[in-house]
């Protein structure tokens, strides 16, 4: 499988070999150094350019005494090209492996509204800062030096554990873990586990516990574009046939069509849990999910006034992207919009696209599909939930472990539908104010929350695989 074991020493690779922090004397160190040049390495996507931050991992892992790969992916560019990184840590082979899953691709940045440069990977104030910190460049570095600790520290588990950090997931993943899946499954060796992004620990205010939020389900992508075809000519005598009047009327109606509520038994069961911690007038409600938001105007309301609650019960479009013309005296032949549509477990994509069409009701615009997959869900009846469990227990006294769905989606379905459980769940202890940093300006990591993370999975990883 193109396996490298180097017999040099340990993290002899920049930063470490240049005087930097070294992890087996300074992990929190040696994690933010490592998450700064991980930042500093430009993926954007598009067009992505993952290879040198899987070139840089391959090597970090490599060194740290574990079996790597790297594995091209599709890519147009063939000088920097994009590419996964692949590592193992074996184990007795007594179970089935655990892969620990993230993405090396990041969104843009609006330099401007930064405090700092978003691609400079500033260490500074106990903190990491830049595009990609937690979302998700920081959840590689966990995930590796994780696994290099044990390494180290001579730890042999029962299960084999896998590092994959893959390109293209903020594009929905067809070019990263979606081809991995189709072209290099041997590279998951038949693993029953997987932990990636989409959870994490809330820690409580004014008292409450703290909540270890483990993702078990999504809602499902369908995404889709409205194509608007007019009459083309010149500005000054242009009429409501053409392409922008079009499709300006037709968003128009997408924006006020209706979203009935729901409530899945999964949405249902994270709510149940997490009515202890609810305001005393939301408890009830929160215990009962379904039956409160039918009867109960004003928990109603509350409820639905967060968009993040209402968004895990109904389906939500959003319009993201416009394109139409270049000139202001010219009326373009055609316009188009972008919708991000996320829809709930048990809905289809193709009968929601066919009633965007019966709802705005015009032959002139055309509803495109551009990505979709079904949502899927992991049972919370595991052993690997159970360890997080006794993790959680044991470092975080007084937590509530909570199964939860997200309103986003991850690389996670693509393994879900192999049959692997996959949660998201990365141990880092953070306050809603940081949340917001994920694809929004300064987003930033604690060197703390960096450290705190690669143990309690050292943790997990030990629960899981003894």
């Amino acid at each position: 499988m193109g396996a490298i074991a180097l017999s040099s020493p340990a993290y002899a690779i920049w930063p470490f070999d240049r005087g930097g922090p070294r992890p087996e004397d300074d992990l929190a160190g040696a994690a933010a150094a490592l998450l700064s040049r991980s930042i500093q390495i430009a993926t954007v996507n598009p067009p992505g350019n993952e290879k040198p931050l899987a070139e840089l991992l391959v090597e970090v892992a490599s060194r740290g005494g574990l079996e790597t790969r790297l594995v091209p992916t599709p890519s147009s560019d063939a000088d920097r090209g994009r590419a996964a990184a692949w590592a193992l840590l074996r184990g007795r082979g007594a179970r089935r492996p655990v892969l620990l899953l993230s993405h090396l691709d990041v969104v843009p940045a609006d330099g401007d509204a930064w405090a700092v440069d978003p691609f400079s990977g500033l260490v500074a104030g106990g903190y990491v800062v830049g595009r990609g910190a937690l979302d998700a460049k920081g959840v590689a570095i966990v995930h590796l030096l994780a696994m290099t600790e044990l390494k180290r520290r001579g730890v042999t588990l029962d299960r084999d554990v896998i590092l994959l950090a893959t390109p293209d997931e903020e594009a929905g993943g067809r070019d990263g873990a979606g081809w991995l899946v189709r072209s290099h499954r041997e590279l998951l060796r038949n693993a029953e586990y997987l932990l990636t992004e989409g959870g994490g620990i809330l820690v409580g205010e004014g008292g409450e516990p703290n909540v270890w939020g483990v993702g078990i389900a999504e809602k499902g992508p369908c995404w889709a574009r409205l194509v608007a075809r007019g009459t083309p000519g010149h500005a000054s005598t242009a009429g409501p046939s053409g392409a922008v009047p079009r499709l300006v009327a037709a968003l128009e109606r997408v924006r006020l069509m209706p979203s009935p509520l729901r409530v899945v038994p999964t949405v249902a069961d994270m709510f149940a849990a997490l009515a202890p911690m609810a305001a005393p007038e939301d408890r009830a409600g929160y215990a009962d999910l379904a039956d409160a938001l039918r009867h109960d105007a004003a928990f109603r309301q509350r409820f639905l006034a967060d968009g993040a609650r209402a968004a895990l019960v109904r389906n939500t479009v959003n319009i993201t992207v416009l394109q139409a013309g270049s000139h202001t005296n010219v009326a373009p032949e055609e316009a188009r919009a972008d919708l991000d549509v996320r829809l709930l477990p048990g809905e289809s994509c193709n009968a929601f696209l066919d009633q965007l069409a019966a709802v705005i009701a015009d032959p002139g615009v055309q509803v495109q599909p551009l990505l979709a997959f079904e949502p899927l869900a992991s049972p919370a009846d595991t052993e690997l939930f159970s360890a997080i469990e006794r993790v959680a227990s044991e470092i975080d006294p007084g937590a509530m472990v909570v199964p939860r769905v997200i309103a986003g989606f991850t690389d996670a379905h693509w393994f879900r539908e192999l049959g692997i459980v996959a949660y998201g769940f990365v141990p880092r202890w953070l306050p809603p104010s940081e949340t917001r940093g994920i694809h929004g300006p300064n987003e930033r990591v604690s060197i703390e929350n960096l450290e705190r993370g690669v143990d309690a999975t050292v943790r997990i990883l030990e629960e899981l695989g003894r």
